[in-house]
């Protein structure tokens, strides 16, 4: 006898039987192809997941990778925007200094910018007024034309020390020892140089200088210049003497401008250091108009140093 039961039913399309044991069985097939589906998804699910896992960790990483050379670079960046700043703060102290610095030379030079103008520009104005200093003092008698040791006769009214009267002295007698070097005081053309007997002078130098300027040089010993020689500022011209209508040894020094007569100690004291105070002291001379006429004039290759009489000169003048 078979272990199964078997279920009849009857409607109107007929009479139906189910056997039990072929509907368990049917259904445990469709149990097991259901749960072998649901495996196999669950397992593709898992596996799925595993690389969408796998693929975000790897972005991760990647973004992670991504932060820390970000991080990296920021702090690259960030020190040196330090070092920047730091570099920025150093500039700016320099150009302070600087401007310090340009103001004092401005001050020196005369030179009075106005507040919106730029370094460059003060620079630029500095170097072209500079340059027109040096030409002038290249061009013009200027400085002590023997080692300075005083003045035993300035210029203006005195009594003739061998005459014995009263008269206009032209010049000033510098205090000099016998064989003193005399040196040009500015580039000229050598004028005249020898034994001058009319003027009392002796042996004498003149210089014609430029823009109107000339000098003369007393009582010399012994002249080692020509006439009609070029001599530039610096030159050694003469040794001192007494020669000529002297009571001793020493150097007449006369300085004219187109026949004026002028005040050699303005001339003696004038340098870079107290370049402006000739112009308000020597007034015989035109100094707005030449100043004028010379602007664009420059002396290719000026004296670069001063000789060793100039460098030896006092700051004060007796």
């Amino acid at each position: 006898m078979d272990n199964h039961f078997t279920v009849t039913i009857h409607d109107d399309n007929g009479v139906k039987q189910f056997n039990i044991h072929h509907i368990v069985k049917k259904a445990l097939l469709y149990l097991f192809g259901f749960v072998l589906i649901a495996v196999f998804i669950g397992v593709g699910t898992i596996l799925y997941l595993n690389a969408s896992i796998k693929e975000i960790q790897k972005k991760r990483n990647g973004v992670e990778l991504a932060y820390k050379e970000i991080k990296e670079s920021n702090l690259k960046l960030q020190e040196h925007m330090e070092r920047t700043n730091s570099s920025l703060i150093e500039k700016k102290e320099e150009l302070d200094e600087l401007s310090d610095s340009l103001s004092e030379i401005e001050m020196l030079i005369g030179l009075k910018p106005s507040e919106e103008t730029s370094i460059h520009e003060r620079v630029s104005d500095m170097k072209l007024d500079s340059e027109h200093r040096v030409t002038l003092l290249q061009l013009i008698p200027n400085g002590s034309p023997v080692e300075y040791r005083g003045i035993t006769s300035k210029y203006g009214y005195r009594t003739h020390p061998t005459l014995n009267k009263r008269e206009f002295h032209r010049g000033t007698d510098m205090k000099a020892a016998m064989n003193t070097p005399v040196y040009a005081p500015a580039d000229a053309i050598v004028e005249y140089a020898g034994m001058h007997k009319k003027s009392g002078f002796g042996r004498l130098v003149i210089l014609e200088h430029a823009l109107g300027f000339k000098t003369y040089f007393g009582h010399l010993k012994k002249v080692v210049i020509k006439s009609g020689e070029f001599v530039k500022k610096g030159t050694l011209i003469a040794y001192t003497g007494s020669s000529g209508m002297s009571n001793g040894p020493h150097l007449h020094y006369e300085i004219r401008f187109i026949h004026k007569v002028l005040n050699p100690f303005y001339f003696i004291k004038w340098t870079q250091q107290n370049y402006d105070e000739i112009f308000q002291k020597e007034k015989k001379v035109p100094w707005q108009s030449l100043i004028t006429a010379t602007t664009h004039l420059r002396v290719l290759q000026p004296t670069q140093t001063q000789p060793l009489s100039q460098l030896a000169q006092k700051s004060k003048v007796n």
